[in-house]
């Protein structure tokens, strides 16, 4: 890449930025566009509150009709309407709560449903409780036919086993680390208690949802059960439909590289893979084989429906919210359960309301673990093996995460550090043969009729002097996974959430000692200054790398090599201060190696190795002596030894 094709490159990123400044609409546009943007929404907003308006009618309507008739026509009415389970027509809301020392799940008589889950041990960005879902919005129940009826229990109103309010779910003390673990909690067992929710149907006939929760567990059981149900329900299905659905709430700073990024639908197909919808966009999927699981997943925390055997098959739809500051949109899951008509069904499920913690997902080995995006392959493996073991144990140990990444980093460059020796041996080994690689070009010139010739000639001599070309590049391909590793394991974890190092507030989110008062395209509206740190570092590293660099076959690659730490400058403006504050660490340290290095290094030696090298026979390996031969069929003339 020579002079001029870095000008051009350049060139082409200006006119980009020009570009995009050009094509950019006026205020006017831009508010003309809002204005009508606006008023779509609030058609359809006002289309949604006129039939939710018209069902709740219609429901007051049916109630008020009830309530106000004499009790023989009540029960007429709602038998017309809901056969046997006319009963659950008519009553009150209430809610009571189960909780543990993780979370408190409330639960609505309305639906017999979970109303919302709040999680003790987090709060949201902003420092308020963190709830994972929450309201009437959100769907949660069966649907299906009874004696000829179209019957949902999210309409209908259940009664609870127990009396009391709040259920506390106690045990012994957890100590640090040891959250909803289940090799703590079968060492140091607590309570387990449970609520059932009643939707009666008459003469002992019953549906029931069972909720049970252990001590120090994110784990909740759901069991759906019916007692006597075999002569309501129809007998011409074999599964009943449940219907889940949660407005999803912001629970982190808004970014177009944070939670937006990481929050849509998983689900896991039985023995198979863990797949999931799009990020970002709105988008839906039809199951229609066996499914183990289901989650509602966000960048840090899911809401995840789990069968005990498989769901026979599902479908799931995300509708995204780009714009809103409060909501990045709506999940829903309908899901088939397995039902026989001419027994009692007794379904169990469990629902997991927690963090997107590797160890605690971990720990169920049903692959839900996968929610937590490692990276590919190689890049995950390097994470699970590596990366997270390493950062648990000095999280165990340190309290400030800023020193833990510093060891971290420090680590990671103690095992690569015997490869970037011998790499930076090599490089100096090429210095000392810089004079006879230029004569060599010199001879050979720069067509391409010689190139091979040229070629045959530097590996000859890289032979004869005991070089390796090659040996610069072993650490880089080393260094590569370890480096997107990170890449993909800081925004992912959620140990760093909410934590502070310096002047970052939160490690997990991009650290701002400047907001800016506009957009700079693909870079953002405010100033990171670990990213710019860590920009600065590697180019310094950069240039003190290029300085030992022998060749001068490519000269427009030292100037790419100063243009990618800008690149990513602007890519990682937005990324966690985490992610920079390693990148700016490690530069600091590979700089501080070079240093080291090549005080270590006795250039003096090397050229005597090298000369000392030359004389020496030159040993062909079969190797080389069929590419010789396979050279000579082509009519190529080797070099003279």
């Amino acid at each position: 890449m020579d002079k001029n094709t870095i000008t051009g490159l350049l060139l082409i990123f200006a006119i980009l930025i020009g570009f995009y400044f050009i094509q950019q609409p006026s205020q006017e546009e831009i508010e003309a566009a809002r204005q009508q943007r606006d008023s779509i929404q609030q058609v359809e907003a006002q289309r949604q509150q006129e039939a939710e308006a018209r069902q709740i009618q219609e429901s007051a309507m049916i109630e008020d009709s009830l309530t106000s008739q004499p009790d023989s026509v009540i029960t007429q009415q709602a038998t017309d309407k809901l056969g046997a389970f006319a009963a659950g027509a008519v009553g009150t809301q209430e809610f009571y709560t189960i909780e543990n020392n993780l979370m408190k799940v409330t639960l609505s008589t309305k639906g017999g449903k979970v109303y919302s889950v709040e999680l003790k041990n987090y709060k949201t960005y902003d420092g308020k409780p963190l709830i994972l879902f929450d309201g009437d919005d959100n769907k949660f129940g069966l649907a299906f036919f009874a004696q000829n009826r179209s019957i949902r229990t999210d309409e209908l109103y259940f009664k609870s086993s127990t009396s009391e309010k709040t259920t506390i779910v106690t045990g012994p003390e957890v100590k640090k680390g040891s959250e909803g673990n289940v090799e703590f909690n079968t060492e140091n067992p607590g309570e387990t208690k449970s609520i059932t929710m009643q939707l009666d149907a008459g003469d002992g006939k019953s549906l029931q949802y069972i909720y049970t929760l252990e001590h120090n567990s994110y784990m909740m059981g759901f069991d759906v059960k019916t007692e006597n149900l075999s002569d309501v329900l129809a007998k011409n299905v074999d599964y009943l439909d449940f219907n889940w659905a949660i407005e999803v709430p912001r629970l982190e700073r808004k970014s177009k590289f944070g939670e937006d990024r990481y929050t849509t639908i998983y689900y896991h197909y039985n023995n198979d893979e863990v797949e999931s919808l799009s990020t970002a966009k709105s988008s839906s999927e039809e199951l229609t084989t066996r499914v183990k699981w289901i989650s509602f997943k966000q960048l840090f925390f899911n809401s995840t429906i789990i069968a005990d055997e498989a769901f026979p098959s599902a479908n799931v739809d995300y509708k995204y919210e780009e714009e809103s500051d409060t909501s990045l949109g709506h999940f829903t899951a309908g899901i088939t359960i397995p039902y026989n008509p001419y027994q009692d069904a007794d379904y169990g499920m469990h629902m997991y309301f927690g963090p997107n913690h590797f160890n605690t997902l971990h720990q169920y080995d049903n692959d839900m673990d996968e929610l937590i995006n490692l990276g590919w392959s190689v890049l995950k493996w390097v994470n699970r093996i590596l990366v997270i073991p390493t950062f648990n144990y000095l999280r165990n140990h340190i309290d400030s995460f800023g020193i833990i990444i510093l060891l971290l980093t420090i680590f990671i460059k103690l095992i690569l550090f015997p490869f970037t020796y011998k790499s930076y041996v090599s490089q100096a080994k090429m210095k000392a043969l810089k004079p006879e690689i230029d004569a060599i070009n010199e001879k050979y010139g720069s067509g391409q009729e010689k190139a091979m010739e040229k070629q045959q000639a530097t590996m000859k001599l890289y032979k004869k002097a005991g070089v390796n070309p090659m040996g610069g590049c072993l650490p880089m391909l080393l260094q590569m996974p370890i480096l997107f590793a990170m890449f993909y394991f800081f925004p992912a974890s959620i140990e760093l959430r909410g934590e502070s190092f310096l002047w970052a507030n939160d490690l997990s989110s991009y650290d701002s000692i400047l907001d800016l008062p506009f957009d700079i395209p693909f870079y953002g509206s405010h100033v990171s200054l670990f990213c710019l740190l860590m920009t600065i570092t590697t180019i310094i590293s950069t240039k003190l790398n290029s300085q030992s660099q022998a060749s001068a076959a490519m000269p427009g690659m030292k100037n790419m090599m100063y243009i990618m730490p800008i690149m990513f400058l602007f890519i990682l403006n937005n990324y966690p201060a985490g992610l920079s504050y390693y990148y700016f660490l490690a530069n600091l340290i590979t700089i501080g190696q070079m240093y080291i290095v090549r005080k270590l290094i006795n250039e003096d030696k090397i050229h005597a190795s090298i000369a000392l090298n030359k004389k020496k026979p030159a040993k062909r390996s079969k190797f080389q002596e069929r590419l010789e031969k396979m050279a000579k069929e082509r009519g190529v003339n080797m070099p003279k030894k």
